[in-house]
């Protein structure tokens, strides 16, 4: 991802409006199952990154399940939470976290130690992914913790956009080469194939065709990047600054 790049995504500071404040903002005019559904979705983006910070925070891997649970079920959900969140104090993320630390102090002192499951099965933890989690972010300071883990979600939704957007337009093979050659070192850390190694693999007549088709993916990449992180931010300006950190978290 280019650093250097700018965009023009929004405008002005005072007319720039995020669309996860937009979405939060319209929780009050929805009836009652859409307002459901999208509470959901918000749960479901936020919850790992609850999780890793909560195991940070010196949390067991039961006690920062139930707490986690226990968090959205009865002050996300339970209080709206979310409907009282107020733009013009910052970012959603620090607003939620805020609200956690404030909630684990009121759990401690009830000394609450039976778990607390949603009777609905609103909420559900991925059980295969809480090791992973953990361990991923078992050297961060509990916030980088919980940025690491939005980060890992947002950058998954980014490759599956991207690679959706691939296959709907013909161009299986461009992220097969883009996988291949850009995300698999990364994951990885191994060294990339050759471009000749790669044109053999996959049919490409030359290396230059290969370089093009990888920039073509490259672009749809931060293009889609782009438009995730403007979701969470509150100026233009901050999208690049935004890429940055989180690239930079995912990097350690």
């Amino acid at each position: 991802m280019a650093k250097s790049d700018r965009t023009q995504l929004g405008g002005p500071r005072s007319r720039f409006q995020t669309t996860q404040w937009l979405e939060i903002r319209a929780l009050a005019d929805l009836d009652e199952a859409q307002r459901k559904e999208a509470l959901n979705a918000l749960i479901g983006r936020y919850w790992k990154p609850v999780y890793c910070y909560l195991r940070r925070k010196g949390h067991d891997n039961e006690n920062a399940k139930d707490l986690t649970q226990s968090f959205f079920q009865d002050i996300v959900l339970g209080r709206h939470l979310v409907e009282r969140a107020d733009e013009t104090q910052g970012r959603f993320r620090t607003f939620l976290l805020t609200a956690l630390d404030r909630y684990v102090v009121s759990v401690h002192r009830r000394q609450m130690a039976a778990k607390r499951r949603p009777a609905d099965g609103t909420i559900s933890l991925d059980e295969t992914q809480e090791a992973v989690l953990a361990a991923a972010a078992k050297d961060l300071r509990p916030d980088e913790a919980f940025t690491y883990a939005w980060a890992v979600q947002l950058l998954e939704e980014v490759l599956a956009e991207s690679h959706q957007q691939c296959v709907h337009d013909g161009k299986e093979v461009h992220w097969e080469l883009f996988r291949a050659r850009v995300l698999h070192p990364i994951i990885t850390g191994r060294e990339p194939e050759s471009l000749s190694e790669l044109c053999e693999r996959f049919g490409i007549a030359t290396a230059v065709k290969a370089e093009n088709m990888i920039v073509t993916v490259r672009r749809r990449f931060q293009a889609a990047m782009k438009n995730r992180v403007r979701d969470y931010v509150s100026c233009d300006e901050e999208v690049e600054q935004e890429i940055r950190d989180l690239m930079a978290i995912l990097s350690r």
